[in-house]
This record gives structure tokens, C-alpha cells and sequence, in this order.
């Protein structure tokens, strides 16, 4: 674990950076690209010796992320969100790995959280978490941000828990300016390129209803309750905003070009 450090970005994260560094006390070190945040962020950050953070004005996800690779002196990053929560058994298998020099990147599975609740199922597919830092770097990818890891990778079996607790008008926010750079990524790349869940988002109509659909039924979100409906809702909210902006874009923005 001394050859592990890892790196999370944080922005006003003071409802979830506390649980996620409680996580992390095996870390000799672990780096926070903050991007000046105004809560009690950084001061609940500086209140762990091993942490190590550094302040830059947030551009896209893709130049945080680089940027705090470069921080980075040991052999290997674990890449983390700052409402990623490293379970006890993740943390020992991670541990337990040998130093296989024939795998550069592990990817890890979610378990979404509701207010600390793991739910059923997810739409959050597994993401390279664990890699070398010296055959990795990041790429754009729509709202989001790319790994990119040369030489082969390999699946863990432990969970990440995932458990944001921010206020739902922050998750607003946050859903409708991922949404505008989402839009832009659907709306130009090619349709053949698109998979088949962007092809449907691209329609319009049908994708928060089946969004709905999948988190309920096809991931058993029913049988949680009132945790699994709200997921369900959230998700359908976020796909919902995502059509109002595709809408917005090709009646607005495209007649006004139209125009000129």
C-alpha cells in the first residue's frame, strides 16, 4: 500500500470528503486537487496530516485530473471521487495484489448509496480506479473524463461505495452543467459512433422513461423502497434535463444560426 496513493478532486465537498478520508487511513499520502472551494472543504482537508492539497481553477475534469497525477511520486494512483467511500474488503484486496508487471489497471464495481443506504443495482458501470501512473493519462469524454491505461487491465472483486450527500440543489447544478457539455457530445459525434443508450438520449422522448424503467424494475430498485425510488427519480431527472437541453439547443441555438 506505500507504492498507493490516492488522488481525489474536490469542490464544496464538506457533506462527503469526512467519510471518504476515514477510508483512507492506510495512505502514507493522498493528493486533493481543490478547486477553491468555499465551505469547510479545506479545513476538514487539513485536518489530515497525510493529506497533501493543492488549489487550481477548475477548467474541465480531464486537466484536474492530470494535474494531480503530476503530483503523484509513488508507482501506483487510486483514483477516487470525493464521495467514494473504499470499503474494508476493497482496501485488503488491493493490498493483497502482487505486482504483476502484466496489468497496468484495475477497474472496480459501485454499490450506489442513499443517505448511507447500498442499493440493489446501479447504472454506474465500473470505472478504472486503480492504475500505474506511468502508463496512464486522462482524456475529454463528454461531461465527464476518460482514462486511458496502455497494456492490460483486470476487474477487482471488492465494491466502491458511492454516497453523495450534497444537497439535491447542488445535484442540480452539477446535473445541469454536465448536461450542456453532454449535449455537445451527442449532438456531434457521429450517430454510428453513438452507443445504443446515446442513440436513444439523442431522441429525446423515450430515455427518461426508460431510464425509470431499468433503475425500478431491471435493477430491482422497487425492492429498496423509498432509497431505491429515489435513486430511480433522481436518475429520471437527470435524463430529463439532458432532453430539455438537447430541445433547447436544436430550437434555439440552431434557429439562430439558421438565421445568420
Amino acid at each position: 500500500m506505500k507504492q498507493v496513493t490516492p488522488l481525489i478532486l474536490t469542490y464544496n465537498e464538506a457533506p462527503n470528503i469526512n467519510r471518504t478520508l476515514k477510508h483512507l487511513s492506510w495512505a502514507e499520502k493522498i493528493v486533493v486537487v481543490d478547486s477553491y472551494s468555499n465551505d469547510e472543504t479545506l479545513e476538514i482537508l487539513h485536518s489530515y496530516p497525510q493529506v497533501q492539497v493543492f488549489q487550481k481553477k477548475f477548467d474541465t475534469h480531464t486537466t484536474q485530473w492530470n494535474y494531480g497525477l503530476d503530483k503523484i511520486e509513488s508507482k501506483w494512483v487510486l483514483s477516487l471521487d470525493a464521495d467514494y467511500i473504499v470499503t474494508d474488503e476493497l482496501a485488503a484486496e488491493i493490498a493483497a495484489l502482487p505486482d504483476d508487471v502484466q496489468i497496468n489497471g484495475y477497474f472496480a464495481r459501485f454499490k450506489y448509496c442513499v443517505f448511507g443506504k447500498p442499493l440493489r443495482g446501479t447504472i454506474l458501470p465500473p470505472r478504472q480506479v486503480l492504475f500505474r501512473k506511468d502508463k496512464a493519462i486522462y482524456i475529454d469524454d463528454g461531461h465527464t473524463q476518460l482514462l486511458q491505461v496502455t497494456g492490460e487491465s483486470a476487474m477487482l472483486s471488492g465494491y466502491l461505495h458511492h454516497d453523495d450527500r450534497k444537497s439535491l440543489s447542488r445535484w442540480l447544478w452539477a446535473q445541469d452543467r454536465y448536461m450542456i457539455i453532454e449535449v455537445k457530445k451527442l449532438l456531434e459525434t457521429p450517430a454510428h459512433e453513438l452507443s445504443l443508450g446515446d442513440r436513444i438520449r439523442r431522441q429525446k422522448l423515450f430515455a427518461p422513461f426508460i431510464i425509470l424503467f431499468y433503475c425500478l424494475i431491471l435493477k430491482a430498485g422497487v425492492l429498496d423502497g423509498w432509497a431505491g425510488w429515489y435513486y430511480a427519480f433522481q436518475r429520471m431527472l437527470a435524463e430529463t434535463l439532458l432532453s430539455i437541453r438537447l430541445i433547447e439547443y436544436e430550437k434555439l441555438y440552431q434557429n439562430q444560426n439558421n438565421k445568420n
